[in-house]
């Protein structure tokens, strides 16, 4: 018995029948429930919950990812002005049912982003303002969500100043950078490798 495992796919039944939404209140009931054992990191819980969803959606789950990335490429070359990158669960070929297609754009005028998505034909549900950060180093960006009937998801473009174009940030559940794919690399990718994963073979420290 690996009590360990056993920790790490309960956290992964949790999160994704989404009975938490964090890793970290997951991880803490599983540990209640299978009752001790040490806690797994966030990379093993990831990797069962990959593994789950692929026994529970099968070859749907491929052909959701497809059209998953399908749709990135469309946004992206709408949005291909404002340096969008994709990222999430659709970068990383992980999307399993409920995920959202997750991009990331550059502007310092946000009526500018969603303009060009209106006139583009895209479906605009709402978008909402946040604040991260510190006091002195305060960043704002603008989520809009959008609406993809024939995909049975939701879009979130997130429109960051242009002084953060290029920042990096460190993925706190595989360890490694969260690099994305930018426009060119969407368009390679789905020539030559449509489903293939970004995820590292080991976590990174």
């Amino acid at each position: 018995m690996d009590p360990r495992g056993e920790v790490a796919r309960e956290a992964a039944r949790l999160l994704y029948t989404r009975a938490f939404e964090e890793y970290k209140h997951a991880k803490e009931q599983a540990a209640r429930s299978i009752g001790g054992g040490s806690m797994p990191s966030n990379y093993e819980v990831a990797l069962e919950l990959d593994n789950l969803a692929d026994q529970i959606e099968g070859e749907e789950r491929k052909k959701r990812l497809l059209r998953m990335r399908e749709h990135s490429l469309a946004l992206m070359k709408a949005l291909k002005d404002f340096s969008p990158v994709l990222r999430g669960s659709v970068w990383r070929g992980t999307a399993r049912k409920g995920s959202d297609i997750d991009i990331d754009v550059y502007s310092d005028t946000p009526e500018k982003v969603e303009a060009r998505l209106n006139s583009a034909g895209f479906e605009i549900e709402g978008s909402e303002e946040f604040v991260a950060g510190r006091k002195n180093q305060l960043r704002r960006s603008r989520h809009v969500y959008i609406r993809l009937g024939d995909a049975g998801c939701q879009a979130e473009v997130v429109i960051r100043s242009s002084g953060e174009r290029g920042a990096t940030e460190r993925c706190e559940i595989y360890g490694d950078e969260k690099r994305g794919l930018n426009l060119g690399e969407l368009e390679k990718l789905m020539k030559t490798d449509p489903l293939r994963k970004f995820v590292p073979k080991r976590r990174y420290k």
